[in-house]
Formats: C-alpha cells, structure tokens, sequence
C-alpha cells in the first residue's frame, strides 16, 4: 500500500443476490490499513453509481452499458423457477421450459434474465420488483423465474423452487470505471481472481532497481590490480622451508 492510500476507504457496490463476504475478508487480511465499505444497490442502478464515483468497483448482473467501465466476467447463475411447495412442478427435480407453457410467469421490471422468448403464459401484471414478484408466487397468481441466488435471498418456507435447465443463465461480473482504475482496485481484481500475495502481478514490496545494488554488495571487492582481494586470513604468511 502506498502512503497516498493511506486513510482511504475501497468502497464496493453489490447487486442482490451476491455475497461478497469470502472477497472482503481476504482484502482485510491483505489491506488492512484500507477499510472496506459495503454498498448494495439495485442490479438496475449499479451502473450509475459506478459512473458517478458512488463507488469504487462493483458486483454487477451481465449484460450492463460496457460504456467507460472495465468489465471481467465471474460466473454464471442456474436459473430456477420459483414455486408454491404444493405446485404440480414441484414434484419434479429438474425442469425445462416446456414444463412451464400452461402456467402464468411473471415478468419483474428488475429481472436480469435475458430473454429470447419469455416461458408461460404472460402475467396479469408486471410487479416492480422481485421481492413483489415473490410475494404474488406466495399468493397463488404466477410462477417465477430468477438467478438461484436471488431465489435463496427471498425464500420463504411456504415457497420451493426447482432448476430449469434449458432456460437462459445470469452472468456476475466485476466492473470498475476504466479512468479509475487505482492500486487498490488493482488489488481487489487480484483478490477475485485468486491471486496469492506474492504473484508477480502484486504490487512487490521492494522496487526491482533496489535488487542490482544489493547483488553488487554481496560481490567481493577487489584489489588496486583489477584481482579479487584475499581475506588476511586466506593469506600464506611464507614458504615452508624444503
């Protein structure tokens, strides 16, 4: 860490759904003088708030406006679709779309899927959000489909959901602003894509100028002749009479 960064804060923009817990607590081992601050945020506004400097990196749900951000794909998501316990499907392990023609599905304004052609029947109405969207599948009017981990987010013991295998998968991502790209979001993308603590791309702890000069220390010093010079205790102190 450089002195400028010290009494910064790394501020972190997450979408619903991810959990960077097993992130932050490698960054407070590695960068402890830097604390990090949490921010959750709506998978719709994580964008603006990367663009206007509400944070300094960001979990995001692809695809995003790549516009003046620098984007690296993490990993995708099965999606599920999200039942009531006593529904027809539920008695399945895995499903496909065809499975779900005759039911109404409903269509969130935050949904993140993207889709060629949407599954089921339309919907009665398009709620606001996925939280709203939960609470109708609760209520009996439409099943849902989502990202397995927003799934869990909002699960409730009336509710189950089941893998639908053929269906379109949610892509996480780490996206930073490009023109922001600083040391400490240097050292979170190592943090998320593994890197140990002495890989070579690290900050080192020692600048590589410093390596020659200590090498040439470590070198015997010479005598006015240009030859190595002999330790006195290497010296012969006369010839052995014959």
């Amino acid at each position: 860490m450089t002195d400028g960064e010290t009494g910064s804060v790394f501020r972190l923009a997450y979408v619903p759904g991810v959990t960077p817990a097993k992130w932050v607590n490698i960054w407070s081992e590695r960068v402890p003088g830097v604390p990090i601050t949490l921010v959750a945020v709506p998978a719709a506004e994580v964008v603006g708030l990367l663009r206007d400097g509400g944070a300094d990196a960001g979990f995001v749900r692809l695809p995003v406006d790549r516009d003046g951000l620098s984007v690296i794909p993490l990993y995708m998501e099965t999606t599920v679709v999200v039942v009531p316990k006593d529904h027809a499907v539920a008695a399945a392990d895995e499903l496909a779309i065809a499975d779900l023609t005759d039911d109404e599905v409903l269509h969130p304004l935050d949904d993140t899927i993207e889709w060629t052609v949407r599954p089921g029947l339309p919907a009665f109405t398009r709620p606001a959000t996925t939280a709203d969207a939960v609470a109708l599948v609760a209520a009996g009017t439409g099943l849902l489909l989502v990202p397995q981990s927003l799934a869990r987010l909002h699960h409730r013991r009336d509710l189950t959901y089941r893998p639908v295998l053929d269906a379109p998968q949610s892509q996480v991502a780490l996206a930073w602003p490009t023109d922001a790209t600083t040391d400490l979001v240097e050292d979170f993308i190592g943090i998320v894509r593994g890197r140990t603590v002495n890989s070579s791309r690290g900050r080192a702890p020692a600048s590589p100028s410093e390596k020659p000069a200590q090498r040439r220390a470590q070198k015997p010093a010479r005598d006015g002749s240009g030859r190595k010079a002999v330790p006195a205790s290497r010296k012969r102190k006369g010839h052995r009479p014959r």
